[in-house]
C-alpha cells in the first residue's frame, strides 16, 4: 500500500508541485497544499522583515506549513484531507483538534496564524477567493455550482463535495491551490480566542504543537498589549492594562487598549474594511492583527465585503473563519466569526487540519 501511496504522490507532484500525499499514523492519505515561508513585508508593503508568526513554532522558524486542500472530513476518528466528499460538520472546536492531533506528531487544526498568512498571501497576490457562500454557488456567479451534498428542507444546495466548485474557488486560482477557503462550512481555527471582548492567543504558531494547543485556562494563553505589542498575561476578566479589545463603536468594531465602552451579549458585526484601531494601538501591535488578518492593513481594499462578527460579553468565545453557504457577501478568507462558544456544533460548521515537520 505504502509503494501505491509513493506513486500516487509522485503523479500528483508531477503535475502540482506544491501539492503532496501525506499519511498519518494509519498509514492513511491526505492532500496537502505547501506554503512555504515568507516574511511580513513579503505580503504587506512597508511591513516588518520578520518572518511571518505562521512560521514559528514553540520558537524555531519553520520552512513552510502543509494546510489540508480540502475542508476535511472524519475516519476512525482523524481527519482527512480528500476530494470530491461531504465535508465533516457538526463538530466541537475540540473534537476538531482532537480529530486533527490524533494523526500523530506535527498534525494539527489549522490554526489562526497559518488561516492569517494564507489571507495576507492571497491579497498580496491579487485574488481573494469565490466559494459556495449562496447556496451551491458564488455571490458573483450564476453558472456555475459544487455537486451538492447536503439540502436544507426546502431543498436548496447548502454543502457541496469538497474541491468540486469551479477553479476560482482556490486559494491562487489554481488548481494547485487550497479550496473552499469561502463559504461551504465556517471552519473553526486554533491558537485564538476572545474572554470578554479582549484578544487572547497562543504565542506565534505554538498551536500547531499539539502540547500547546489546549482551548482551556491553560498558561500559555497571553493578551496583546497594544501600547507595546508584547505578550502579556492575562488577568482572566478582559480588563488586562492595555490589551487589545474590541469595542463596537458607531456601529463598527474599533480595536482599543483601554475599557470597552459597549459590551452587548449578543452577535454584533461589521465589515472587515471598517475595522480599525485607535491612536492608542502601536504599529507592532498592528502588525500581529494583520498577522491574524483580524485588521486590514491595505486601505485600498475593500476585502470582498467580508465580515467580522463578536460577542464581546462573553468569557470566551472561539473563532470560526470563511463562512458558510448562505453568509453571502460577508463570506470570505477575511470573514471571522466569534459569536459562539467552543461547544457551538451545526450543520454549517467544520474544519481543516494541516500539518508542520515537526
Amino acid at each position: 500500500m505504502a509503494s501505491n501511496f509513493d506513486l500516487s504522490n509522485l503523479a500528483l507532484k508531477s503535475a502540482f508541485p506544491t501539492n503532496s500525499i501525506l499519511t498519518d499514523d494509519k498509514g492513511l492519505p491526505s492532500v496537502m497544499v505547501y506554503i512555504p515561508k515568507f516574511k511580513m513585508s513579503e505580503v504587506i508593503d512597508g511591513a516588518s522583515d520578520s518572518t511571518h508568526p505562521a512560521f514559528i513554532v514553540d520558537g524555531v522558524e519553520i520552512s513552510g506549513i502543509y494546510i489540508s486542500k480540502y475542508q476535511n472530513i472524519t475516519y476512525n476518528s482523524r481527519a482527512y484531507s480528500l476530494p470530491g466528499e461531504d465535508p465533516r460538520a457538526s463538530v466541537t472546536v475540540d473534537s476538531a483538534r482532537t480529530y486533527s492531533e490524533s494523526k500523530g506528531t506535527g498534525w494539527h487544526l489549522m490554526s489562526a496564524m497559518e488561516w492569517g498568512a494564507i489571507a495576507l498571501w492571497c491579497m498580496k497576490n491579487g485574488w481573494l477567493p469565490y466559494g459556495n457562500n449562496n447556496y451551491g454557488l458564488d455571490t458573483r456567479e450564476t453558472i456555475y455550482k459544487g455537486i451538492p451534498t447536503y439540502t436544507d428542507s426546502s431543498g436548496n444546495i447548502c454543502r457541496i463535495a469538497t474541491g468540486s466548485g469551479p477553479v476560482e474557488y482556490s486559494h491562487n486560482k489554481q488548481l494547485d491551490g487550497i479550496y473552499d477557503l469561502n463559504g461551504n462550512i465556517w471552519e473553526w481555527t486554533d491558537g485564538m480566542r476572545f474572554v470578554y471582548g479582549e484578544l487572547q492567543i497562543l504565542a506565534n504558531n505554538n498551536s500547531a504543537d499539539s502540547a500547546n494547543s489546549k482551548l482551556d485556562t491553560s498558561s500559555a494563553w497571553m493578551a496583546i498589549d497594544g501600547t507595546t505589542g508584547e505578550l502579556i498575561e492575562p488577568d482572566g476578566s478582559g480588563t488586562t492594562s492595555n490589551s487589545l479589545k474590541l469595542d463596537y463603536i458607531s456601529s463598527k468594531w474599533t480595536w482599543i487598549t483601554g475599557t470597552i465602552s459597549s459590551v452587548s451579549d449578543t452577535s454584533r458585526s461589521c465589515a472587515f474594511v471598517y475595522v480599525t484601531a485607535d491612536d492608542t494601538v502601536c504599529d507592532t501591535a498592528k502588525e500581529l492583527l494583520y498577522a491574524l488578518a483580524l485588521l486590514p492593513s491595505d486601505a485600498s481594499q475593500v476585502y470582498d465585503g467580508d465580515f467580522l462578527w463578536l460577542n464581546n460579553a462573553q468569557a470566551e468565545r472561539s473563532p470560526k473563519r470563511g463562512g458558510r453557504w448562505n453568509t453571502g457577501t460577508g463570506a470570505g478568507i477575511f470573514a471571522v466569526n466569534c459569536d459562539g462558544n467552543r461547544t457551538d456544533t451545526n450543520t454549517s460548521i467544520g474544519f481543516r487540519c494541516a500539518y508542520y515537520e515537526a
